[in-house]
């Protein structure tokens, strides 16, 4: 009974954060086509400025086509009826369903983005812990200074340094892309994918590297400075076992929410990564769809990411509820 008991409860907050997500991701769907709407970039034009000049009723066609003609409601609601079948258009760049371009580019994204959020996280959390454990000694200032410091730094910026020193100075990574120019997408070995994720992967992490290593150190040190740690340290448990015994398991837990919360901040990051890197992923699809006004593109991306995201939130709290049970209680 206290299996199916938990079981229920977890399906019971999983039921109520999908409730919020569709609730959200109704308010992103109108904020969203409200904002291109009121675009004063024309979407037909730009369409007509890539075929050549047509006549009159030609673009008479395409604006009857394209619905454009009609009201904003109107063309919303015709446009939700169309998602809620699975059709997310046609994109005017690439003259191709949305849908495809955002499957091919997500796993593109998806891949550099996992690799970039472990990095960040183990190596966040790692540093974290050691700068909390050695508050105001070298090792903490060292830590904690370099920190600083990457949080402040553009992210483009340092893909540029990465790029230029490691790939066009040293030649030790490939300047660009997902694979090797000029090779069949079969023919690309895991390796070959791997080696040229390095480089863009590891300027994505450190977006969020510095954020969780500075909440880990400042909740490590909060731990160790508690009472039960002082209680613990009278008994004569040594430095490490504190560690182990109270404050993994103490600063584990808002670091596991922050990970999984900075999603929203990698796909934002990897707009620009993708783009120094000349990456295909839906990142640089992102980008060329706004340049471009690709209306069809950049709506269908941005609902997706909206729910990528939310997906990342909610797989965070129900891990937080069942790592912590008095988080579950509290927040029933």
């Amino acid at each position: 009974m206290t299996v199916v008991s938990e079981i229920a409860k977890i399906m019971k907050q999983a039921f109520i954060h999908m409730i919020r997500m569709i609730s959200l991701l109704f308010a992103v769907s109108v904020i969203s086509f409200a904002l291109v709407s009121a675009s004063p970039v024309d979407p037909v034009q730009q369409y007509i400025m890539g075929i050549g000049a047509v006549s009159e009723e030609q673009r008479s066609e395409i604006e009857a086509y394209w619905g454009v003609d009609k009201p904003s409601v109107e063309r919303y609601f015709n446009w939700l009826s169309a998602l809620l079948h699975g059709d997310f258009g046609t994109s005017l760049l690439y003259r191709r369903p949305v849908i495809e371009i955002i499957s091919e580019r997500f796993k593109n994204s998806l891949a550099l983005m996992m690799c970039a959020w472990v990095f960040s996280g183990i190596i966040g959390f790692s540093l974290g812990c050691i700068m909390g454990m050695n508050r105001d000694k070298w090792q903490d200032k060292i830590i904690s200074k370099l920190c600083y410091l990457l949080s402040s730094v553009p992210t483009f910026w340092l893909g540029l340094v990465f790029l230029m020193v490691f790939a066009v100075m040293l030649g030790w990574f490939p300047v660009g892309f997902s694979t090797p120019i000029g090779m069949r997408s079969s023919e690309v070995t895991i390796w070959q994918r791997l080696y040229h994720l390095v480089l863009p992967s590891f300027t994505l992490s450190l977006m969020s590297f510095s954020s969780i290593a500075l909440h880990t150190r400042q909740k490590m040190i909060d731990v160790m400075n508690s009472e039960y740690i002082l209680f613990a340290r009278a008994r004569g448990e040594g430095r490490w076992v504190l560690f182990w015994r109270h404050g993994f398991r103490n600063t584990v837990l808002p670091a596991v929410t922050l990970q999984f919360a900075s999603f929203a901040e990698l796909f934002g990051g990897s707009v620009l990564a993708e783009n120094v890197f000349s990456y295909p992923g839906l990142g640089s699809a992102v980008s060329a769809a706004g340049l471009n006004s690709d209306v069809p593109l950049l709506l269908g991306i941005t609902l997706f990411s909206t729910l990528f995201v939310c997906v990342g939130n909610m797989i965070a709290n129900l891990l937080y509820g069942m790592i912590d049970p008095k988080i579950r209680e509290v927040g029933r």
